[in-house]
């Protein structure tokens, strides 16, 4: 099976998931992870349809945004603040962002590029040392710096679960939707209407995601390898 059949084939399965939860399957947008491929692959995909993609590498999302500037490019990994002025001018979407100082150098940069930059904060929801956000006490303060920046606005959150358990990643994915839900009644209106995303949910378990809230999964090895089993 190729990448056109495997997109096809997820995002029909993705359909019929967000109907199973009770949900409208045009709420919740399937992001290709690419940060394994290249370019050529990426066009696969979007022939099959894609046009979202996930990168997590600055480099990688300069090279294949250049190619396919059609696409709508979101970077999904580590934030390095020497290379915030890479990411900023190809990212339509950066998912990753949960210290105060990249913040402020994201609404430089962007400012400087004549935009206002989209961002999710990523937070911490399993209290893992070994992955990256904001712990939960801590996300409201984050919040509160970002929607005071005039070129960064917040569109919602973002987390990683542990592997390996299905329930207590369906557990993570539904305390970052309560959170979600409570951060929006402290917002002002205009700020509040933006933060409606959720970044959820990965190859093994985007349909736990998918069935506690998610608005975007971000799905690679599932799309681009061969090797990938369900």
């Amino acid at each position: 099976m190729g990448i056109q059949e495997r997109y096809r084939g997820i995002q029909e399965e993705l359909a019929q998931e967000c109907v199973r939860a009770g949900r409208n399957p045009s709420e919740v947008t399937l992001i290709a992870v690419s940060k394994t491929v290249g370019p050529e692959e990426v066009g696969l995909a979007m022939q099959a349809g894609a046009r979202d993609f996930g990168e997590n590498r600055p480099d990688e999302l300069m090279c294949k945004a250049a190619v396919h500037p059609q696409a709508t490019w979101h970077f999904i990994g580590n934030i390095q603040s020497r290379r915030i002025h890479d990411i900023v001018p190809h990212a339509a979407l950066i998912h990753s962002l949960f210290h105060e100082n990249h913040a402020r150098k994201i609404d430089e940069v962007a400012r400087l590029e004549g935009k206002v930059q989209d961002v999710l904060l990523e937070v911490n929801v399993s209290g893992e040392q070994s992955k990256g956000g904001v712990a939960l006490q801590d996300a409201p303060e984050l919040l509160s710096l970002c929607v005071a920046l005039p070129n960064v606005r917040v569109r919602g959150l973002m987390t990683m679960a542990p592997q390996g358990d299905l329930n207590v990643a369906r557990e993570v994915f539904e305390g970052l939707a309560a959170l979600k839900a409570q951060l929006r009644e402290t917002l002002e209106p205009q700020a509040a209407a933006a933060f409606d995303g959720l970044s959820m949910g990965m190859s093994e378990d985007w349909r736990e995601a998918v069935a506690a809230g998610a608005t975007m999964v971000r799905i690679g090895r599932a799309v681009f390898s061969d090797a990938f089993t369900d």
